[in-house]
């Protein structure tokens, strides 16, 4: 019976586990991977302390320092379901089943998918929903990028000193990211910006070679050799049925991080806090530490 068990190793997951650890609980982390989507992003310039730092560099700090307390890491396992049974919380995982106390959810957030014909055929076969991971290997060639939020700029700007040109395939009439991020892109000379423009097919011999797009009314054939998808995020909530959410699948939280249910708190994207940045996933995720440590001392 652990005091404590956090679900995820994003910025909100770490984060809350070094607060743990700084207060003597006894806890687990269980996570897919580490670093979450710090770990994709580009070049970070927001983040206080660093002027400039890459999602990869950031997320490897974030790791380094949660190691340093020597925690128990469950990695590669995925949770399927958490619930509360008595006073006992019950996480059950593809590898086995622990039991807590108290609970922090910070899972994140997974990529959206197109849903449209070929998608499924081409993924990880020129198509894919990481320009981090793979932007190198498209490198002086042709691509799309699909979106027209930060997630999509962020691509575009990492691409843009790799590939020969992009073409940003946006369904909406205007981008919606960062007024900077969109001016960078307007100015790169080699990004297409297509508005109101929808994906209707992907296909190729083996790999993606093309996209169907409509835009204007008019249906047109976009050569292409990398797809990549940035639609937006889906909370990665699923496994909590119990747990109040909104409309898109967030876990609502109060600004003690506390859910629905008692001893279950949560923390980063996959809450309804506003503004989806790794900052505020960090806070997030030392306030929610802080309120499961508070709830177990007011219970003994």
């Amino acid at each position: 019976m652990y005091d404590l068990i956090i679900i995820g190793a994003g910025p909100a997951g770490i984060t809350a586990t070094v607060y743990a650890a700084r207060k003597k609980m006894n806890f687990l982390v269980i996570s897919g991977d580490i670093g979450g989507q710090a770990a994709w992003s580009g070049d970070i310039e927001n983040y206080t302390g660093y002027q400039f730092i890459t999602g990869p560099e950031l997320a490897s700090k974030f790791e380094e320092h949660m190691r340093k307390y020597g925690v128990a890491v469950k990695e590669a396992e995925r949770v399927l379901d958490l619930r509360k049974i008595d006073d006992k919380i019950i996480v059950k995982t593809d590898k086995g089943q622990y039991e807590s106390k108290t609970a922090i959810i910070a899972s994140g957030k997974r990529s959206r998918e197109l849903s449209v014909p070929g998608e499924k055929e081409f993924k990880n076969k020129g198509l894919t929903y990481c320009a981090t991971c793979d932007g190198p290997l498209f490198a002086g060639k042709d691509v799309a990028v699909i979106g027209g939020g930060n997630s999509a700029l962020d691509a575009v700007l990492q691409l843009m000193k790799i590939a020969r040109r992009i073409y940003l395939i946006n369904i909406v009439s205007h981008l919606t990211g960062d007024p900077v991020m969109i001016e960078k892109v307007h100015e790169s000379g080699i990004v297409t910006v297509m508005n109101n423009a929808r994906v209707l097919e992907i296909t190729g011999d083996g790999m993606a070679g093309a996209i169907l797009v409509r835009c204007g009314g008019e249906e047109k054939a976009l050569s292409v050799e990398g797809i990549f998808v940035e639609i937006g995020l889906i909370p990665n909530s699923h496994f909590a049925p119990d747990l109040e959410k909104n409309a898109l699948g967030e876990i609502k939280v109060d600004c003690h991080n506390r859910t629905n249910i008692p001893g279950i708190f949560a923390a980063g994207d996959v809450t309804d806090v506003p503004e989806k940045q790794i900052i505020i996933a960090a806070g997030e995720g030392s306030k929610a530490s802080l309120s499961a440590f508070k709830y177990l001392n007011q219970r003994r």
